[in-house]
């Protein structure tokens, strides 16, 4: 997910794509049910734990590694949470539940492991992941694993940071991500500093204890707590920076490991925002290539140049006079923002982008605040979670880094040459921790995991969110990884229709077959 100020981070996940795809239920009425969620047996199963599996790092960390898990029906799933420590340093103190979801495999008697999840963001559920389990993997895992999502802390249900109301977010989202005036700039900051403060006086210590590093601790606490002596783990976007940690501070627990849609830990913030810079130009001007190519009668123009020029001059407009939605919210230029990139996450949603924008250049804004409302998990009645206010508060205390608004010009030459139509809007996504007030418990690591077994590592080539530079920097970094490659569109490579990852995923989780490195799919 892509958040306003700081656009520099890790941003978006697979589950925009199934978000995407549930809502687009509503708004076309064209994507059909996935048959709802797996038969549920009486209990999930239980395995005799591994002997060393809650043999704990430290001494003081026992009752965690020891704790037992109480599953609950909900829904279609089974539900538990896992105890841990607010902060590592002091494991005799202040607690969090993490909420813990299980989808059972499908073959209980060829069941191999939990394969634990994780969407990205920062801050996106993983409960909400592994409840779309049917639609995010495929049968080969889906029958062998139990699939197991967790919301890691500050996010979702396991104890969620909160830096601003419902009403302060939605004002936040619809502000201009390219302030053009001074009265804009001065808002932008003012929200920067606005959820920096938000998030120290609504959260309390939380807000210093959502750290990646800390995060990572706790996928070692409910490894254990699985029964598991290895971890098996399979993380998009974000969810590889995780992973990649984990591997690190964890190396002897590292089982099998797949990083999708990979992030390179290593780069600092204003390169990581000039990556996704480029690729969002990437994605943008595919799509509309793509409509110029299929279309004799496209109606962005007859070149790409001429479409993507179009998109950003609608973006202007929107700038100068919302578009009137038929509700109560009209479409500010923040959500027009949004509305375009999510759909560019997913080919298979090019369609949808193409329907809102007609729309929009017809005055109608009611589908790209839709869209922009799926992107940042709002319902009809308010947020469904708190990921726009978790990714800020998670991104910033990783990286703190941030530059003032009087240096953010001095930026728009190299933003604007990597992305002539996003650009600046990443250039005002550097200032976006200006206002954090908290400091992390724990510096994150140089991250190289030696000793692991090997890694799988996979990137797209024309990814808009993580570029495919990033996946080989990180299956470069880790001493044990192994890259894949996906010649393709759209955010991540598994699952994509294309039948060389899929097969390399599958074959590497479930029978331990590492694919050649530099595998080209």
């Amino acid at each position: 997910m892509m958040r306003r100020p700081v656009v520099v981070a890790v941003v978006v996940l697979i589950v925009v794509a199934m978000v995407l795809a549930a809502g687009a239920v509503a708004i076309t009425g064209l994507l059909a049910d996935d048959g709802g969620g797996p038969d549920r047996p009486d209990q999930p199963v239980r395995t005799t734990p591994a002997a060393d599996a809650t043999v704990a790092p430290e001494p003081g960390l026992e009752p965690f590694y020891s704790q037992s898990l109480e599953w609950s029906e909900c829904e279609a799933f089974w539900c538990s949470q896992v105890r841990v420590p607010l902060d590592y340093a002091d494991p005799g103190g202040e607690t969090i539940d993490l909420a813990v979801l299980m989808v059972p495999a499908r073959d209980p008697e060829a069941r191999i492991a939990s394969l634990v999840v994780n969407p990205g963001g920062p801050g996106a559920p993983g409960t909400s992941y592994a409840a779309q389990a049917a639609l995010a993997f495929r049968a080969p895992l889906l029958d062998r694993f139990d699939v197991v999502g967790f919301d890691p802390r500050g996010t979702g249900s396991s104890a969620p940071v909160d830096c601003l109301t419902d009403e302060q977010l939605d004002d936040y989202l619809a502000g201009d991500p390219d302030p053009d005036t001074a009265e804009e700039q001065q808002e932008f900051v003012a929200w920067s500093v606005e959820l920096g403060r938000g998030c120290a006086e609504r959260s309390g210590d939380l807000a210093a204890h959502v750290s990646t590093v800390e995060a990572a601790r706790d996928l070692d606490v409910l490894r254990a707590v699985l029964g598991e002596s290895t971890l098996t783990y399979f993380g998009a976007s974000y969810g590889t920076k995780l992973g990649a940690t984990y591997a690190d501070l964890f190396p002897d627990r590292v089982g099998r490991l797949v990083l999708d849609g990979a992030v390179d830990p290593a780069l600092p913030a204003r390169e990581l925002s000039l990556g996704q810079a480029e690729g969002f130009e990437t994605a943008l001007r595919a799509y509309v290539g793509d409509c110029v190519e299929s279309d004799d009668d496209c109606f962005l123009g007859d070149s790409v140049d001429e479409g993507v020029g179009r998109i950003r001059e609608f973006l202007d407009s929107v700038d100068d006079e919302p578009l009137e939605t038929g509700g109560e919210r009209d479409l500010a230029v923040g959500n027009a923002f949004y509305g375009i990139v999510a759909p560019l996450y997913n080919r298979d949603y090019w369609f949808l982008l193409s329907q809102a924008l007609q729309r929009g250049l017809d005055g109608d804004g009611s589908m790209l605040l839709e869209l922009s409302d799926l992107y940042s998990s709002r319902g009809p009645g308010g947020y469904l979670d708190n990921s726009s206010e978790a990714i800020y508060a998670i991104n910033c205390l990783d990286d703190p880094w941030s530059i003032p608004a009087a240096e953010v010009p001095a930026q728009y030459a190299d933003f604007e040459r990597a992305s002539p139509t996003f650009g600046r809007v990443f250039a005002w996504g550097l200032t976006g921790c200006e206002g954090i007030e908290v400091e992390a418990a724990e510096e994150p690591p140089v991250i190289d995991a030696p000793g692991t077994d090997p890694i799988l590592v996979i990137g797209t080539t024309r990814d808009p969110a993580t570029p495919m530079a990033w996946a080989e920097a990180l299956a470069d970094q880790l001493e044990s990884g192994v890259l894949v490659r996906r010649d393709g569109d759209g955010h991540t490579g598994y699952n994509m229709g294309n039948a060389c990852v899929d097969d390399a995923v599958e074959s590497y989780l479930v029978d331990g077959g590492v694919p050649e490195d530099g595998l080209s799919c």
